[in-house]
């Protein structure tokens, strides 16, 4: 069997979006949010059904997910690929907008309902964080209470998620487990078909099951998300060599560290603007040229 990797956002959207497969959405959504047994979600409305995208209106297309529950309460998860540099902000513009959305103007406030904001992000956004897993609330500094309770953020970041399968301990964990490396199995392991929701999303994701437009799109962006990573890649290659160049036409040694270093410098700055300027996030620029995020942000503040 080929699984489709569920960190493509068609992938993700088909998986946890499916109208006819609501029980993996609710699955997921208590396991991640950790709901005891007293307010776990049992009914979700899909507010954005999975529908496939055309390639050339992709950008004004919706691929998360948006639900609300037996309560009312309202949820949007999102799968997240590349650090854009703005992504809490993007959270927090979603989830109130979200909010403010559910009643029109004038109408009375108590019928407004809370929202959970779940990110799945195959980057690390919380750097002195070590947690693979964060919840974000409002408090009351003095008391630490959470007295305004309508706005909860949840964060999963992919890269700090090290757990191996005999290590799998709770249904978060194998949730998990299945986003991150479903698609490098060949089958569906023990520990994970055991629970009939993630059975399910295993066969949502057998990519032999899907049809000529979904598999159009798939590779679509999966090529897309390749090309941003290969570009980059080629960029600071670039820069290495010329920076060898350099150094070698002076021909004594120390002209060779130099010109090594400034080639590199150089063309890091350039690669820098021009990703940036491009809307690659600062994050992904740091980690695919090597240079500290901190560095990153101070050249494209310069210029």
């Amino acid at each position: 069997m080929k699984f489709a990797d569920p960190k493509n956002d068609i992938a993700f959207k088909k998986i946890f979006g499916d109208e006819l497969h609501k029980e993996v959405l609710i699955s997921f959504l208590n396991a991640v949010l950790d709901f005891s047994e007293n307010s776990l979600i049992v009914a979700v409305e899909l507010v954005n059904p999975y529908q496939v995208p055309k390639i050339e209106g992709l950008k004004e297309t919706i691929l998360d997910i948006k639900a609300t529950n037996q309560k009312g309460e309202n949820f949007i998860v999102e799968m997240q690929n590349d650090d854009q540099g703005n992504f809490a902000k993007r959270s927090l513009y979603y989830t109130s907008k979200a909010y403010v959305d559910q009643i029109d103007k004038g109408e009375d406030y108590h019928q407004l309902q809370k929202v959970y904001f779940i990110g799945i992000l195959d980057f690390t956004i919380f750097e002195k964080n070590e947690n693979h897993i964060s919840r974000h609330l409002i408090l009351n500094q003095e008391t630490q209470q959470q007295d305004i309770a309508d706005f909860e953020f949840t964060f999963v970041e992919l890269p700090k998620f090290k757990k191996k399968l005999p290590e799998l301990t709770t249904l978060f964990d194998k949730w998990i487990y299945f986003i991150k490396n479903a698609s490098n199995l060949d089958m569906i392991p023990e520990e994970l078909i055991e629970t009939p929701e993630i059975k399910q999303a295993f066969s949502s994701a057998e990519i032999y099951h899907w049809n000529k437009k979904e598999m159009q799109v798939y590779d679509y962006m999966s090529l897309r998300r390749g090309a941003e990573l290969d570009a980059l890649r080629t960029a600071a290659a670039k820069g290495m060599r010329k920076g060898i160049e350099q150094g070698m036409e002076r021909g004594i040694e120390q002209g060779i560290e130099q010109g090594i270093q400034q080639g590199i410098e150089q063309d890091k700055k350039e690669m820098i603007l021009k990703s940036h300027q491009e809307g690659v996030g600062e994050a992904l620029i740091a980690r695919i040229t090597g240079v500290d995020l901190e560095t990153v942000q101070k050249i494209i503040r310069s210029y």
